[in-house]
């Protein structure tokens, strides 16, 4: 997924901030790894990378995200994807449903 930040009128392109899927898919893309690929590979390659799973800026480890899986073999990259998505949107709704996030969601920045 991705959102854009609140525009400052200062660029005509607009920023997208990437988070969950999106961003893991942009660290596959930028990496040498090779599918199909198995769980512990994964987690040699990435297991401490921290994705963005919201558009604050709320991380989680790929590892953290491989063990919430019962997926150990992922043919393709987008068999990935769609094991870890429902991983980040757990979060993310959990993440958004905290005290803290509803008060930043109140104030405008």
């Amino acid at each position: 997924m991705g959102v854009r930040p609140p525009s400052n009128d200062v660029d005509d392109e607009p920023d997208v901030i990437e988070f969950g899927i999106a961003a893991l898919d942009a660290r596959l893309e930028s990496s040498d790894v090779e599918f199909p690929a198995t769980a512990p590979e994964l987690r040699a390659e990435f297991g401490n990378t921290q994705i963005p799973f919201d558009a604050a800026g709320n991380t989680m480890a790929l590892g953290e995200a491989l063990d919430a899986v019962e997926q150990d073999r992922f043919e393709t990259e987008q068999d990935l994807l769609n094991a870890v998505h429902p991983v980040f949107e757990r979060k993310r709704d959990a993440a958004s449903t905290s005290l803290l996030a509803q008060l930043r969601a109140l104030v405008p920045f």
